[in-house]
């Protein structure tokens, strides 16, 4: 396994607060593997202790079956990370922080060029430019290029495109994509369901507890109930009537449409009946497949 990590415990305020609970999981070599949670679920917490820059208050990690404790060095040396602010030198041009990086691993662009090639052929026309006056998508690829410069075993990417635009958060997937063909393996978290549905296996964390591992098919297969998707121009009224409705299980605002499952097997005429009986009569009811994010909501719920 290329990342262990074994009943890890974090917490913070003299203990009054944990950040990760007794958190068990691991990540195989190659592998994309997410983590998905709200804020303050220890996404974070958990990639800083991964990464040597946290001690966990007990438990035991291995990255490349090196300890983050014992063996901090190896893995400094050994992993790319990249935070989820941008912490690269703004003052220096492009060319300066891949060059900085590359240096302090003890290797040069050229040796490795192969593996940021894709990636730095995008940037190389500003190369001469500050990173503090990129955009956010170029500030992505150089961030990248610098956790790459050395040849890492195991890449930590913590929301690497939180802020970013579609047309680079495709960008960079499609980059992540050619680095697990090269056997590099990758930990992600992201807050888009349309990324975490790219990886191999997700990890949904909440409260600093793991919910549950699998692939995305077999999560969004674990829905326990149909799901109906209701779109209407009066979307509070129409949701505080199903929320109201005797046998509704679950009602929440989704886009541009509510989801709602019942207690009970339903279908599609008895709630536009329902909804007509109230004067709803300008929507639509349809039954949808769970996303990720549905099957998340409903774990939380139990």
């Amino acid at each position: 396994m290329m990342i262990s990590v074994s009943h890890i415990t974090k917490t913070y305020n003299k203990g009054t607060i944990h950040a990760i609970n007794d958190i068990s999981f691991e990540v195989e070599k190659g592998e994309i593997f997410g983590l998905i949670g709200p804020d303050g679920a220890g996404k974070t917490s958990l990639f800083r202790i991964l990464t040597t820059l946290l001690l966990a208050d007990s438990g035991e990690a291995k990255v490349n079956d090196w300890d983050v404790v014992k063996d901090y060095k190896k893995i400094r040396n050994g992993v790319g990370y990249m935070p989820g602010r941008f912490s690269l030198y703004q003052d220096l041009s492009v060319e300066e922080n891949l060059n900085f990086f590359a240096t302090i691993f003890d290797t040069t662009i050229e040796e490795n060029y192969h593996l940021i090639k894709d990636i730095y052929e995008q940037i190389e026309p500003f190369k001469d430019r500050r990173a503090g006056k990129l955009s956010g998508g170029m500030k992505q690829k150089l961030a990248l290029c610098c956790a790459l410069i050395h040849k890492p075993v195991v890449l930590f990417l913590d929301e690497p495109t939180t802020g970013v635009d579609s047309v680079s958060r495709k960008e960079f997937w499609d980059m992540l994509m050619k680095l697990k063909a090269q056997e590099i393996t990758i930990l992600v978290s992201t807050p888009y369901m349309d990324e975490a549905v790219l990886c191999d296996r997700l990890a949904l964390m909440q409260e600093g507890k793991i919910l549950t591992i699998d692939t995305p098919e077999k999560i969004r297969a674990s829905y326990p109930l149909q799901l109906f998707a209701v779109k209407t121009n009066h979307t509070y009224k129409v949701l505080n009537e199903l929320r109201n409705y005797k046998d509704t299980e679950s009602c929440f605002a989704f886009g541009d449409s509510i989801h709602v499952t019942f207690k009970t097997p339903t279908d599609e005429k008895t709630i536009s009946k329902y909804l007509s009986d109230k004067g709803d009569t300008d929507l639509t009811v349809e039954k949808i497949e769970p996303t990720i994010e549905d099957s998340f909501i409903q774990m939380l719920k139990n």
